[in-house]
């Protein structure tokens, strides 16, 4: 298949090594110093864009995409908030493919499914308060991970004992992130349920980037042959 990347950082390059050792061909690479290549034969020619960039950029990126018509694979989040119901409309109204995800793990899309799971079973159990904690690399400046908001939001979708989430809360009605930034951790997340009897704890440690990297090129390869607003949901049945 034919592959380009809108953002060429580590995630980008460590993306284009593993499309290539699966037999894509990277068409196009935009980086800040060539918006103009957009508006290319060469991008055209993709069949995916791949897009990991900042959240003041990823929505403009989808829409220079889109006006070339190319779908987009995307890991940038920060977005949703102020852009999401234009690219849901476009989606679902317009003919678009946007693919999207917080986190392209495999481990991590298996760690949602038992957060969700476990957060269906604990709300029989209110004597367990729950936590969450995200531990990031130092160069990661936003706060809480997409990841974190993404596992926060679907505890509260399942306990009818928490509103929603926020950081530095001691607010029983809101379901407490705290976040670490340490040193060149690629993303560790931990679930806590906490009573005076016992704890309850999951936890998703990356090893790397390579995990997120193979995600996105899965999804690529889906994203090619399916159209519309996609998620890790649809890549993965369970």
């Amino acid at each position: 298949m034919k592959f380009a990347l809108i953002g060429y950082g580590k995630m980008g390059r460590m993306i284009e090594e593993i499309a290539k050792s699966r037999g894509h061909e990277i068409v196009s690479i935009i980086d800040i110093d060539n918006q103009e290549d957009f508006d290319s034969d060469a991008f055209r020619s993709a069949q995916v864009a791949i897009e990991f960039t900042a959240p003041q950029v990823a929505y403009d990126n989808y829409l220079k995409a889109f006006a070339q018509g190319v779908k987009v694979v995307s890991g940038s989040t920060g977005w949703l908030k102020e852009h999401g119901d234009d690219v849901r409309r476009m989606c679902e109204q317009e003919g678009k493919t946007l693919f999207w995800s917080s986190n392209f793990s495999l481990g991590v899309t298996i760690f949602r499914a038992v957060n969700r799971y476990l957060a269906r079973i604990m709300n029989q159990f209110p004597q367990y308060d729950v936590e969450l904690e995200e531990t990031h690399h130092v160069h990661k400046l936003d706060h809480p991970s997409g990841t974190a908001i993404t596992l926060g939001e679907e505890i509260v979708a399942e306990l009818e004992r928490k509103d929603s989430w926020a950081e530095d809360t001691t607010d029983p009605k809101l379901l407490r992130i705290d976040h670490i930034r340490r040193g060149e951790v690629p993303g560790i997340h931990t679930v806590r349920y906490d009573s005076d009897a016992d704890c309850i704890t999951i936890t998703h440690d990356a090893h790397s980037r390579r995990g997120f990297a193979l995600g996105a090129v899965l999804a690529a390869e889906y994203t090619a042959t399916h159209n519309g607003l996609l998620t890790m949901s649809d890549l993965f049945k369970f």
